[in-house]
């Protein structure tokens, strides 16, 4: 089980930004996305919406202490993992975080708290030069499913899209 923290959401400057966040975790096999900062029911609205036409269990919650949600998660055995330029190379260190079945990918947003890199399990790099936070959960969620993710069949889906070589194929099942 994999969950995702995304900190410090700011309504004005983050909303496009934390629902790309959203919308990558669930696609990619997370099962729930936790955010902190500022509270945005339009932005849990905008997440429930997508969970309710394209299917699957993904759920949003808002925490108002991240630190708080860490702490309790390693209490209950997680592993947390802390996406960021500056930590461990990806490839060198997924085998062994593999390992945990109860995983909590934190992913940044303006400036992370030094408590933070100390609370994670693993400080962990995509690559060590600045990139998306996006970008590195996908890669992240990619390299840890292993490519089983692009599979992922998701219950009770009211939109479903067939792949074709042209056009759209979209089925509604509204």
């Amino acid at each position: 089980m994999i969950e995702v923290l995304r900190l410090s959401h700011r309504l004005k400057r983050d909303v496009r930004v934390s629902t790309h966040c959203a919308l990558s975790s669930r696609a990619l096999g997370a099962s729930k996305i936790y955010y902190s900062g500022q509270h945005d029911s339009s932005y849990e609205d905008s997440v429930n919406k997508i969970v309710s036409n394209w299917g699957g269990d993904f759920t949003i919650e808002y925490v108002k202490n991240p630190i708080e949600l860490i702490k309790a998660k390693k209490r209950e055995n997680y592993f947390v993992v802390h996406l960021t330029c500056y930590g461990l190379e990806l490839n060198k260190e997924i085998t062994k975080i593999r390992r945990n079945k109860k995983i909590l990918v934190v992913v940044g947003s303006e400036k992370v708290p030094p408590e933070i890199y100390h609370l994670a399990d693993i400080n962990l790099s995509v690559t060590n030069q600045p990139h998306s936070e996006i970008a590195a959960l996908s890669l992240f969620l990619h390299e840890y499913f292993q490519g089983k993710e692009m599979n992922l069949k998701f219950k009770n889906a009211k939109i479903i899209v067939k792949p074709a070589k042209i056009g759209k194929n979209v089925i509604k099942n509204l």
